[in-house]
């Protein structure tokens, strides 16, 4: 008989949980992580409506009591890779997806340790024992599901759907619990009637790649019915390092591009650094209102790891996208370096420096990051990066949820 056995494990409010975990005169108060923006939010927090992405002030009126806090990135890193050990003692197959996420496969671990119930019963008592976190999980027989069980499990709880029982599942839960609908696909598919997953599944698969595109249809209509054949897989090594930043609808001038770019190349050129990697292909991607993209990239002569050219070589590739397609306004910019290789020494200057520019851009980079290893992130920077982050989402934080993707990264 077929055994659900993915799991996918998903800790509890996870930020916000590290921060009582820390701090116990924190713990059943409403906090949340931040200050011009809510970072995180305590499940306390959440009663009230605050929510991660909402201003402070607006937060505060909604909880009047609310404790923000600031962030401690480097226990988050520490507790989130102690929570993955756990997970890879049980099995090696373990697909890391976030800092606090992550889908098991145990199907070859339940002669030792049990049935899948039993095993995620296990990992949540030893999260709970060993770090002190609370740990949701679900276990299905695909990945979706097992990602929309856990999210069902929360707070602090287990969920397990049986083979045969999926659209019994599924059915009636909201369409937002599925994996790549955010506010804007739920409101659209509202427009249209379809509040849950059950209604979804009964949409022709044409209608929704109408109403959706072509690839976002078809992927949401065959997970409605549970049709996902994706294996859990380990991550290997990284094929691109990149970032995106969700804008909300911005014009198409070279201010917004220099500014946006400034940012996204200063965190993945730096995690390029900090791996010792650099990278010849450059790709940029530009969304626009109506929710079309466009991708455009350069392969160069000599691998990039500079902060500013990788800037420069975005903003120009960006530029061209939004010529070629007539466009005024983008609602999201995003930029990845691939074709890595293990960083050489210094890099001679690229089509898009200046004369000279190369060596001391090299020496300038590598001073920043000296002094953010010593000192972090937010001592030193680029002047766009640094006068034009407030009220942004710290880099420290954004670093933690790209870190163990390998395209492009989370928006902000």
């Amino acid at each position: 008989m077929e055994r659900p056995t993915i799991l996918h494990a998903d800790l509890d409010a996870f930020y916000a949980s590290v921060e009582q975990l820390l701090d116990p005169a924190l713990r059943g108060r409403p906090i949340a992580v931040g200050g011009g923006v809510v970072l995180a939010a305590s499940y306390e927090a959440r009663a009230f409506g605050v929510r991660g992405g909402m201003s402070g002030w607006q937060a505060r009126q909604l909880c009047p009591q609310l404790r923000f806090v600031g962030g401690h990135f480097r226990e988050y890193q520490r507790l989130g890779d102690q929570v993955m050990g756990v997970l890879r003692d049980v099995t090696p197959i373990v697909e890391r997806i976030s800092i606090d996420e992550a889908f098991l496969d145990v199907r070859g671990a339940v002669h030792l340790f049990g049935e899948p119930p039993d095993i995620a019963r296990q990992i949540r008592g030893r999260v709970r024992a060993e770090v002190g976190l609370a740990v949701s999980v679900g276990v299905a027989r695909t990945k979706h599901l097992a990602k929309v069980a856990s999210q069902v499990a929360k707070p602090d709880g287990l969920v397990v759907v049986p083979v045969g029982q999926e659209r019994a599942f599924l059915d009636p839960l909201p369409v937002e619990l599925m994996w790549g609908v955010g506010p804007a696909t739920r409101q659209r598919l509202g427009g249209r009637g379809i509040r849950t997953i059950g209604e979804l599944a009964e949409v022709a698969p044409g209608a929704l790649q109408s109403l959706l595109g072509d690839a976002a249809g078809a992927r949401l209509s065959a997970l409605a019915h549970d049709d996902d054949a994706r294996r859990v897989a380990p991550r290997g090594k990284a094929k691109s390092v990149g970032a995106q930043s969700a804008l909300g609808r911005r014009p198409a001038t070279a201010e917004v591009f220099n500014q946006a770019f400034a940012r996204l190349a200063d965190r993945v050129a730096s995690r390029l650094r900090a791996a010792c990697l650099e990278g010849r292909t450059v790709t940029v991607r530009v969304r626009f209102p109506g929710m079309r993209s466009v991708t455009r990239s350069v392969t160069l002569p000599t691998p990039v790891t500079s902060t500013r050219a990788l800037t420069e070589i975005a903003a120009f590739l960006a530029a061209g996208a939004v010529e070629d397609e007539g466009q005024r306004e983008v609602t999201l910019l995003a930029v990845s370096v691939s074709h890595l290789r293990r960083a050489g020494g210094l890099q001679l200057s690229l089509p898009f420096d200046g004369a000279s520019a190369g060596p001391a851009r090299w020496a300038l980079d590598r001073s920043v990051d000296a002094i953010r290893a010593r000192f972090g992130r937010g001592a030193v920077g680029y002047a766009p990066v640094v006068l034009g982050g407030q009220g942004l989402v710290p880099d420290d934080f954004r670093e933690l949820a790209e870190r163990d993707l390998t395209d492009v990264g989370q928006e902000e």
